[in-house]
């Protein structure tokens, strides 16, 4: 995990948590409109499966080694995927504007991407 910690000193550096985070606080604005009759459904598992991303980055960086690490960013990725249908699931309930959902969508994307291309090479660098 040395390389890791020497580009990065807190998890909060790592431009995928950056963004993670960012994306949740937008998900927390979001959902504040959605019907309050989604408060225990909807509103509480889409808060949670994006808050889920960012935390598990977090967690996995304060973990012992790298394999860790490359573990909980997987589960950071499950989450992601979580997160994908909650906003689908929003859209087709009309509680998200097609803007709303194509700017999430796509910046939600964004992270699936840089998760997947940190799992790379840090599966990479555990197998060496």
């Amino acid at each position: 995990m040395d390389n890791i910690i020497n580009k990065y000193l807190t998890y909060e550096e790592v431009p995928v948590w950056k963004e993670a985070h960012r994306l949740t606080l937008l998900v927390y604005k979001v959902t504040e409109k959605f019907p309050t009759k989604e408060s225990f459904g909807l509103t509480s598992q889409f808060r949670r499966s994006s808050s889920s991303i960012p935390a598990n980055i977090a967690e996995g960086f304060h973990r012992n080694s790298t394999k860790e690490l490359v573990q909980f960013l997987y589960n950071a990725r499950g989450s992601y995927g979580e997160t994908l249908y909650h906003l689908r699931l929003a859209s087709d309930l009309n509680y998200l504007s097609k803007n709303t959902y194509d700017q999430l969508k796509g910046d939600y994307e964004g992270v699936g991407k840089q998760l997947n291309g940190w799992i790379n090479s840090l599966k990479f660098k555990v197998k060496k």
